[in-house]
């Protein structure tokens, strides 16, 4: 028979050795845990990535910058963070997502806190928006349960359908709680290339008077692209409830891209592939690309999203 000092010496290890391994700074060292509530976003680490890998978009860059890190250093905000991405294709709305998703959760698009919805895959049917909209009510209830600080991203906007966005309008709005949950540490990123042609109009009209592009400011762009996707069938955000509450907190314009910008887009692919940056493959890449307006060729139409398929091509250069 075990001795009774024996037997207490055994639980007392087994307790012990239990509260170490599920101690959160143990135990989230292998998997992943949701942020603590007091934690804070590094401003300087997310700045430096934004400067080093997203081109051209001063705008976006100092926006979404301050608004992130206002939003992170309040302890007690008022409603989510939601973030409205405006912009032709290739000129870094999804680059810029995932930047901030990894600031956020360190595994990024891989980090069951942060969720990706794109509308061709996930809402495809129209004769199913009901079931769309109670599954996507399902969905975002449960994971800000399991995490207040979750991040939900919508891609291809443009393509969802007309009144699906406004199941979420509930989450988004200045509640403290719903059913026992608080949203208000969430954030909530809208991608659309929506609006892309009233921004690069006014990018054009910018150039055409002599200013620079960095002289853009947010003023001169929000209204627009607020009333802009208001009234366009084909926004994602037609008559939208989220837009007459005043619910989303920025819509973020993505300007056209320069060759200049697409040839900091080749250098960082160059670069993130190992190779060593040779000028005159830079170039031959970037005469491959096309340009607009026709007769001046100032902006990329396709931005950066080329530049990976063309590169492969020189690979061997």
């Amino acid at each position: 028979a075990l001795e009774p000092v024996s037997v207490g010496l055994a639980i007392g290890v087994a307790s012990a050795l239990t509260g170490f391994l599920s101690h959160p700074s143990f135990y989230c060292s292998y998997v992943e845990c949701c942020p603590s509530a007091g934690r804070r976003l590094n401003a300087t680490a997310l700045k430096m990535k934004l400067d080093a890998k997203l081109f051209g978009q001063h705008l976006a860059k100092d926006v979404v910058l301050k608004a992130v890190m206002g939003f992170s250093n309040n302890p007690s905000p008022k409603k989510p963070l939601t973030l409205s991405l405006h912009g032709w294709a290739g000129t870094g709305k999804n680059f810029l997502s995932q930047i901030l998703a990894e600031h956020v959760h360190s595994a990024g698009l891989r980090s069951k806190f942060v969720h990706l919805f794109l509308a061709t895959l996930h809402f495809p049917h129209h004769d199913q928006l009901k079931t769309y909209k109670e599954q996507l009510q399902n969905w975002i209830r449960g994971n800000v349960s399991a995490c207040p600080h979750s991040v939900f991203i919508f891609d291809e906007m443009d393509k969802m359908h007309p009144g699906l966005i406004d199941a979420i309008k509930p989450f988004l709005d200045y509640y403290e709680q719903i059913d026992g949950v608080s949203y208000r540490k969430a954030i909530f990123i809208f991608l659309s290339n929506a609006g892309g042609d009233l921004i690069n109009k006014a990018a054009l009209d910018f150039w055409t008077s002599g200013k620079q592009r960095e002289e853009i400011q947010l003023k001169d762009l929000e209204h627009m692209l607020s009333v802009g996707a208001f009234n366009n069938k084909n926004s994602g955000l037609w008559h939208s409830s989220l837009i007459e509450r005043n619910l989303i907190d920025y819509f973020i314009p993505f300007l056209p891209l320069e060759q200049k910008h697409v040839k900091m887009c080749i250098r960082a692919e160059m670069t993130a592939r190992g190779y060593a940056v040779n000028e005159q493959v830079v170039q031959a890449v970037a005469d491959e690309m096309t340009f607009f307006p026709r007769e001046e060729k100032i902006y990329s139409d396709k931005g950066c999203k080329t530049v990976q398929a063309k590169l492969d091509v020189h690979e061997d250069g």
